[in-house]
Parts: C-alpha cells; structure tokens; sequence
C-alpha cells in the first residue's frame, strides 16, 4: 500500500481500537513510540480506546499500568475480553452461577459485573487467561464439563507475549480441556462477533469508521474479516511478515509498528 492510498484509508477513520501487549508496549516495557502515536491521533481530532484479549486482569490493573508507564486514560476507554462475556452473561444468563477459571482480577471482574460464583455445582463454567492455574481447578472444570456443563472461553489466545518470548495463554489451556473432555469453549474475545458487536456498541462507530489494530493474525485481525471495519497488523509482537504468507486472514493494512502510522495521522491533523 503506498503512502497514498494509506492516507485515504485512514482518512474515514474515527477510532482506532489499539491492542496492548505486542502493539503498544512489550511486556513492562513500553514502545517508545507510543506517546507520539496517541498524540497523533489525537491532534487528528480521532479517538483511541484500548482492547485487549488478556483477562488475566482487570481494567483497573490496566489502568494502573498505563499510569505507571506514563500514559494515563480514563476508565471508559479501557476495554477488555472481560467485559465482553460479562455483558453477553447477563443480557442471556442471567442469575446463573458460574465456576471462573481465572486469576483474582478475573474474579473481581465477574463480582462486579454481577455474575454469581461458585466452585459446587454451578449453571457453567468460564474459563479465562488464568495465570494462577493449579490442577485442582483444572480437574473441577473437566469435571463440570463431563457432567454437561456448557464452558465458555474468555479469550482464545494460544500465547501471550512477555518480554523473553510467550507464555501459554487461555486457547493453550482450552486445548488441555478439549483433550481431556472432548469439549472446546465457546470464545467472547477477538475475534468474536461479540466482541465486534461490543465495540461498535462502546465507540458509536459505524464499521467503516472503525479501525482495530493489533500483532496477532488470528484475533485481531480476524476480528474485522468480512466487515468494513479497517485491520491494522503491527509487527511488533507476534507476527511476523513471513506469517502472511500462508496465512487465510490478511489485513488490510501492514506496519512496521505504530510509528509508521505517526506521520500519516500528522498530515490529517
């Protein structure tokens, strides 16, 4: 795509919805060409709202983090897998109690959307990116899930990546359960409809006016496939340009990283 035809996409454009981790800091360690892309954007009169697929934590652990790396956003901004499958529990389950795989954020998360949870019977079971996995929560959620428990995913992310490489994410450990039980969660996450749905419904964007960036091919890119939405792969984090070779879902525009992005968002300011 030239310079051209890249100004053009961008120029409908009301909202990006930015990856994390991969896409504006690695880790703890934050790209440092973020501040001027979000800057950017903003003397471009366009908005920015994150999204990410980590539901090891919560928007406040979120928030918190930002802060500390010196890029401080309000709370409505801040949007997580969490929220996806807390909504879609309440507006088509509601009152049914759940066993929560997950970290203490997740479970903070689901108290406070209102979700019921337990670990003795419950209505179903949600599993999430959970980073304090033990085997006596795997053996209960295999468990439920024999006895015809319905399991949703929160996210479907085989690897997070950290600073010295990956570790397994929340498909890795839903894979573990498939094989165990035959059975394979329902995922809310990117790239789910109803995590499509739940953006547009937060931004108050039409799909055209929507751009999702982001490092994986299969979440975030995969998120916007078959809509007018805009998909932005940034290649530092995950994929890699060789992955687009064999790769089914493509996007619709390619970076380096988010600084390639800077300089067009400059002239439309």
């Amino acid at each position: 795509m030239t310079k051209e035809e890249l100004r053009e996409k961008l120029q409908k454009i009301r909202c990006f919805v930015l990856d994390m981790d991969g896409t504006i800091y690695l880790g703890n360690r934050l790209f440092p060409y973020t501040p001027a892309f979000l800057q950017a954007v903003t003397r471009s009169g366009r908005e920015y709202c994150y999204f990410t697929n980590n539901s090891s934590k919560n928007a406040a652990a979120y928030l918190q983090k930002l802060e500390r790396m010196g890029i401080p956003v309000r709370e409505e901004k801040m949007l997580i897998s969490n929220g996806v499958i807390i909504d879609w529990l309440n507006h088509n389950c509601p009152g049914k109690s759940v066993y929560l795989v997950g970290t203490p954020d997740l479970e903070e998360a689901f108290r406070l959307g209102g979700i019921p949870l337990t670990d003795s019977e419950p209505d179903l079971v949600v599993l999430g990116f959970d980073t304090t996995l033990t085997y006596e929560k795997l053996s209960k959620a295999c468990r439920f899930v024999r006895e015809g428990k319905p399991i949703y995913g929160v996210n479907p992310d085989l690897n997070c990546p950290v600073e010295d490489g990956f570790i397994p994410d929340c498909g890795s450990m839903a894979a573990l359960i498939h094989a165990s039980t035959g059975v394979m969660p329902e995922f809310f996450g990117k790239p789910s409809r109803y995590t499509l749905q739940y953006l547009l419904s937060h931004t108050g964007c039409r799909e055209d006016e929507l751009a999702v960036v982001g490092d994986r091919l299969y979440t975030d890119i995969k998120v916007a496939e078959g809509t007018e939405v805009t998909s932005i792969l940034v290649l530092s984090g995950e994929t890699k340009l060789e992955d687009l070779k064999n790769s089914p879902t493509q996007p619709d525009i390619v970076c380096r990283s988010l600084e390639d992005l800077t300089e067009i968002l400059e002239e439309l300011a």
